[in-house]
């Protein structure tokens, strides 16, 4: 369960990290003042950082809770955290697509990654039933 746990973190990290990507040319005092009024004036790779940034926050929540759920629920601990690296990786590899601007390939590994939290969820289910 380590692994899956260490996952659980890198998962919630992503979205602040691609918010530090998101305005790495801006200076504070520009952004500061009303950080969503400005986040609408990024362009560029910038502003795709700033929506990879909102949907990794999107997509934490569930994750975590399949994480925990399949835990609670006795699912082996390698199955868990064989979902949650999978989960991980398809993540980075979509803010890496979102950022190179490749909708296709960002599309499909956000539906990789929600397969792997949906499969988390089933793994419990089936061993709740």
């Amino acid at each position: 369960m380590f692994i899956a746990v260490l996952c659980v973190l890198l998962a919630m990290l992503q979205p602040f990290v691609l918010s530090v990507l998101a305005r790495s040319s801006t200076r504070k005092a520009d952004y500061l003042p009303n950080p969503r009024e400005y986040n609408e004036t990024l362009s560029g790779w910038h502003r795709r950082a700033h929506f990879a940034q909102l949907n990794a926050f999107e997509a934490f929540p569930p994750f975590a809770a399949a994480v925990i759920l399949a835990w609670l629920a006795g699912v082996p601990p390698a199955r868990i955290n064989v979902l949650a690296v999978l989960f991980v990786v398809f993540r980075l590899a979509h803010a890496a697509f979102y950022l190179a601007d490749r909708s296709s390939l960002r599309s499909l590994v956000w539906k990789l990654a929600m397969m792997a939290v949906v499969a988390l969820f089933v793994l419990a289910l089936v061993r709740l039933a």
